[in-house]
C-alpha cells in the first residue's frame, strides 16, 4: 500500500496516475479483498498503521545482543524466531528467517530479484532503492559496484555472497561490530546498527569522541 491510501480509501483519481505499477497493483488487490469480504477497510487501516510503525530498531536490537552475547548469537543463528522472542520481538510472520553473519573474510548482500521481499517486521518499510530494478539486477551482477556507490569498498580478499530473498525466506545480516566499541553498552551499540548494514550495502561505523 502507499501514502495515498488513507483509512483504507481509494486514492483520488488525479493522484492515481502518479502511483507506481506496484502501488496500483496493491490498490487493486486491496479493493478486491474488501469487495470479496476477506477483510474490511478498518482491518486494512490497522495493518497499514502497524506496518508504518515498523523501523529497523528491532533488527538493530538483535544485532547488538548478538555482538555482546555469543550464546545468544548461536541461538539466533540456529532458531531466529525463538531468539527474537527472547527480546519480545515477533518474527513468526515469515515461513523462514535466516540470519547470516559478516566476517573478515565473508560479506553478505541481500536482494530480492523478483520483487521486494524484505524482513519488514525487523527493518520497517523497504527503501525505494531496494525495490528498484537497477538494484535488483546489479546487486547480482555487480555487488561490489553497488556497495561502492553506498560508500562501502571491500578488499578483494573478502568474499561477497549475494542472498536472494523470496516470499518464503527472509534474510537479516549481522554486520561486523565496529572496532573501538568494547566500552559501549548494548543500547549504544544498537544505535550504530543501520538498516543498510543489515541489508549488507554498508557497515556500521563508530567514531570515538575527541578528548577535551
Amino acid at each position: 500500500m502507499n501514502d495515498h491510501t488513507e483509512h483504507g480509501s481509494e486514492p483520488h483519481a488525479h493522484e492515481r496516475h502518479r502511483l507506481s505499477p506496484y502501488a496500483r497493483r496493491s490498490e487493486a488487490i486491496a479493493a478486491l479483498l474488501i469487495e470479496k469480504g476477506m477483510l474490511t477497510k478498518e482491518e486494512l487501516r490497522r495493518e497499514m498503521e502497524t506496518m508504518a510503525r515498523r523501523s529497523p530498531a528491532d533488527g538493530a536490537r538483535l544485532v547488538a545482543r548478538a555482538w555482546v552475547d555469543p550464546a545468544f548469537k548461536s541461538r539466533l543463528a540456529a532458531n531466529p524466531k525463538a531468539a527474537a522472542a527472547e527480546l519480545g520481538i515477533d518474527a513468526t510472520s515469515y515461513a523462514e528467517l535466516v540470519i547470516v553473519e559478516n566476517t573478515e573474510r565473508l560479506h553478505h548482500l541481500v536482494v530480492c530479484t523478483l520483487c521486494s521481499c524484505y524482513p519488514r517486521t525487523l527493518l520497517g518499510i523497504p527503501p525505494d532503492w531496494y525495490k528498484s530494478l537497477p538494484y535488483r539486477s546489479r546487486a547480482v551482477t555487480d555487488p561490489r559496484g553497488v556497495m561502492k556507490e553506498f560508500g562501502l569498498e571491500l578488499p578483494d580478499s573478502v568474499e561477497v555472497r549475494v542472498l536472494d530473498s523470496t516470499a518464503d525466506m527472509r534474510y537479516l545480516v549481522v554486520p561486523r561490530r565496529p572496532p573501538g566499541t568494547d566500552h559501549l553498552t548494548e543500547e549504544e551499540l544498537a544505535q550504530l546498527v543501520t538498516r543498510d548494514s543489515m541489508i549488507g550495502v554498508a557497515n556500521p561505523e563508530y567514531s570515538a569522541p575527541a578528548h577535551a
